[in-house]
């Protein structure tokens, strides 16, 4: 997955695909750590091997990787793999094989960074930090814990790289010292807590912490609006502006959760709006940063920020927070709209961020004016010549519940019916609709022309997206969405129990809603441990889930 990683990075944007690995790491694999289902990279048992094809194993592995590459620089990095491969091509290999290797080779203990392999769980490191501006001192204490998972109750401290980059006020990078000496931006945090002191810092420093997410942890630090603005903006790291826009928007994402909680009006303060229109008429930017930072986190992100989801809450949050940006920005959104407009399809870096820049701004503008937004939509779908901006049409047309949207869909259906794999983004669009009756709406394509239960990629599309992607229609108050997955377990416990095994995932989660929901989730992962012939698939899922 690195390997897959590094050169798909080099293909396009590097940022770019470093932020959609982060937000895979975030919204899903943070989440199946927290789950019933936990498990290290490397599991020393397990009881179906079918359910450890996961995000655990294969993108955390691929952070693992990414931090030895990170502690050991691209020169040992390289090193390392020319004497794994002299060593084990064309034998059976292990994973303390390939970390011998890299030891080997750089000469650097990594006897505490094997840790990672065999535990499980996401580290939560909190940050403090403290400036003396006598001494022109900047400190930070830097803590790690690691949550209890079921397998595991006791963790030990990780060593975890952690980079950073201080910033004076006129955004050029304050110099990493201490006693005369430079000090590597890569920290070495391997205890509970340290603290680590540099000097000459001859400014309060803004603090870039994380830095491409040089580690898959939980990150907590006091930020203030000015500090995360000010890294939008002067950040010389993209994934740090795009990542300084996310903290500022979890910040007042958090805070209108417990609004709509306590039934307060929702509000988004006037600076966060004008930092994001700064991203938005930033003509130096890459356009495809620019859709990246302008792009909400999921509702599957946000749901990570909370002990307790709300999903019903999230949802109507998102949905505010999206109407107020469009409505605030929506001249700059009209403009960047119109001036990213490309005379013809072509693959190519360069019109590949444009089309992403624009049809972020085409889905904000659906939010912001009904009537033209509808326009817009409906015309660029009309006048698509690729699919990209066809999908992104019907995905806002969709999203927004515009008046076009059900034309449009029968237009899809009609075009594209005898064409499995692109029916399949139809039937995501149909299952993760806000629309209020979108579960009698996924009920009704079960008989749809194009779609069979015989067919594990429809059966993701619809059911899996519907339970996996829509959390305010899954998890319905009235259980609605509990009892049709049950139904569909039900059906592929036999005909196909590895996809079952997958669907499942949202429901065994219970632990992590209101009790209301557990008992309604409880309830129905009883009657599928009651089913004959239960596979060893779902049974090991289940059970772990209520135990």
């Amino acid at each position: 997955m690195f390997r897959d990683q590094e050169f798909s990075s080099d293909l396009g944007s590097r940022a770019v695909n470093r932020i959609n690995n982060v937000r895979t790491m975030r919204g899903l694999q943070f989440a199946e750590d927290a789950s019933p289902m936990a498990h290290p990279i490397r599991p020393d048992m397990v009881i179906e091997m079918n359910n450890f094809y996961t995000l655990t194993v294969y993108e955390k592995g691929a952070e693992v990787i990414r931090m030895l590459h990170t502690l050991l620089g691209e020169e040992n990095f390289q090193k390392g793999m020319q004497l794994y491969f002299e060593r084990h091509d064309g034998s059976a290999a292990t994973c303390d094989d390939f970390v011998q290797a890299m030891e080997d080779a750089s000469n650097v203990d990594l006897s505490h960074f094997r840790l990672w392999y065999s535990q499980s769980g996401t580290p939560i490191v909190t940050v403090h930090d403290d400036y003396n501006p006598e001494t022109e001192q900047y400190t930070l204490t830097i803590s790690q814990r690691t949550p209890p998972t079921a397998e595991q109750a006791e963790k030990q401290p990780l060593h975890i790289p952690f980079a950073i980059e201080l910033y004076d006020n006129e955004g050029k990078v304050i110099p990493l010292q201490k006693g005369g000496h430079p000090v590597h931006p890569v920290l070495n945090v391997t205890q509970a807590e340290q603290t680590f002191v540099f000097d000459n810092v001859y400014f309060q420093p803004v603090p870039a912490l994380l830095c491409e997410f040089s580690a898959p942890v939980k990150l907590e630090y006091k930020w203030s609006d000015q500090q995360l603005t000010f890294l939008m903006r002067h950040a010389r790291n993209d994934f740090s502006r795009w990542d300084a826009a996310q903290s500022l928007l979890a910040t007042y994402i958090k805070l209108n959760v417990n609004r709509h909680q306590q039934g307060q009006p929702l509000s988004l303060p006037v600076h966060v709006a004008d930092a994001f229109r700064a991203i938005l008429l930033d003509e130096k930017i890459d356009p495809a940063l620019a859709a990246e930072i302008l792009t909400l986190p999921s509702a599957n992100e946000i749901a990570e920020m909370f002990a307790i989801i709300d999903p019903i809450a999230i949802a109507a949050v998102r949905e505010a927070l999206t109407r107020t940006l469009a409505n605030e920005l929506a001249d700059e959104f009209l403009a960047v709209y119109n001036a990213n407009k490309l005379d013809s399809y072509r693959v190519e870096h360069a019109d590949i961020g444009k089309r992403a820049l624009r049809n972020t701004c085409l889905r904000y503008l659906a939010f912001a004016e009904p009537t033209l937004g509808d326009k817009l939509v409906a015309t660029q779908y009309h006048q698509a010549d690729n699919m990209t901006d066809a999908l992104a049409a019907l995905s806002a047309a969709v999203a927004a519940e515009l008046p076009c949207r059900d034309a449009l869909m029968q237009e899809y259906d009609d075009k594209w019916h005898q064409d499995g794999l692109v029916m399949d983004k139809w039937f995501i669009l149909q299952s993760t609709s806000p629309a209020a009756n979108v579960v009698e709406t996924v009920r009704g394509l079960l008989n749809h022309r194009s779609f069979s239960m015989s067919n594990p990629n429809r059966v993701r599309s619809l059911i899996g997206a519907f339970a996996s992607s829509n959390p305010a229609a899954f998890h319905a108050e009235d259980g609605s969405g509990y009892q049709f997955l049950v139904e569909m377990l039900t059906e592929l416990n036999q005909r196909n129990p590895q996809v079952a095994s997958r669907l499942i995932e949202p429901l065994i989660r219970l632990k992590r809603y209101d009790e209301k929901r557990q008992a309604l989730m409880r309830a129905a992962l009883e009657q599928l441990k009651g089913l004959e012939n239960l596979s060893g698939d779902l049974f090991e899922k289940i059970s772990k889930a209520l135990a």
